[in-house]
């Protein structure tokens, strides 16, 4: 890999050689800076990854930087609105077709799936299914840079909510497949859907496997001490959490009482 593009400002125009984040003006507590865009090529054909909310200035400010360069195909992460939301759109202003796991999303006739691999300008994009987040979430392997693109899967900063669309099973099985996966190949960076770029992959995807192997054994002890109800368990569970935060942590404790139930019969 011939390093990354990390600047000072944060993580608009970060990414690796051929991987450049474009941010979108999405920021909030769940999307911390704002979603990331991904531009994969450094020719005059170039995929885009995840064009974002449907936001005209973003979509436009992208398109823009495009000017002169083909977008052969726009790639979803996932369909959630503030990866997918602009889409459809910003497919017009390029002309091009749209290609995601889920059927709904697509804008012309290809999908993707586990184990595709596209090629622009001579660099290979490696699909690499990854359900947990959403039911249709996807990473996708640049090995030329040896980046992997993540999603919502990991985040640049913080941790995943799982939505009411995933599983933590499916979650902590891709965390898993991920984790052997750098490892096999020799990732240099996860060039997340949020926040800025991180350069060490195995200590990050470790870290987020600890991190919700704690959280269920913080649940199960919750739940030993009584707290029956999701608001019940966050109110012990992520009591330092700004409560502003506290919708998706039950979002997540939903997701974690349905695994425990799943392997330990309930609680």
């Amino acid at each position: 890999m011939s390093g990354l593009r990390i600047p000072l400002d944060g993580p608009d125009g970060s990414g690796t050689a051929h991987a450049l984040s474009v941010l979108a003006p999405n920021p909030s507590p769940m999307t911390l800076d704002g979603t990331n865009t991904w531009v994969i090529g450094t020719g005059e054909d170039v995929l885009v990854v995840d064009p974002g909310p449907e936001d005209g200035p973003h979509l436009r400010r992208l398109a823009d930087l495009l000017r002169g360069r083909r977008v052969t195909a726009i790639l979803l992460t996932h369909g959630h609105h503030d990866h997918s939301g602009g889409a459809r759109r910003f497919a017009e202003l390029v002309r091009a077709p749209v290609r995601a796991l889920d059927p709904g999303h697509r804008l012309g006739d290809e999908g993707l799936a586990d184990g595709d691999v596209l090629t622009v300008g001579g660099l290979e994009l490696h699909v690499v299914g990854t359900p947990g987040h959403s039911f249709d979430s996807l990473c996708f392997w640049l090995p030329e840079d040896r980046a992997m693109l993540t999603g919502d899967t990991v985040l640049g900063r913080g941790t995943t909510v799982i939505a009411p669309d995933g599983d933590l099973a499916d979650y902590l099985r891709s965390l898993d497949l991920l984790r052997a996966r750098a490892e096999q190949v020799g990732a240099e960076a996860l060039l997340p859907g949020h926040g800025p770029v991180l350069p060490d992959p195995i200590g990050a995807l470790e870290g987020y496997i600890a991190h919700r192997r704690q959280r269920l054994d913080q649940i199960r002890d919750a739940c030993g001490r009584g707290a029956r109800t999701p608001a019940e368990i966050v109110e012990i569970v992520y009591g330092d959490v700004d409560r502003s935060l506290w919708p998706a942590a039950e979002m997540s404790v939903r997701a974690q009482l349905s695994y425990l139930e799943g392997i330990e019969g309930g609680r």
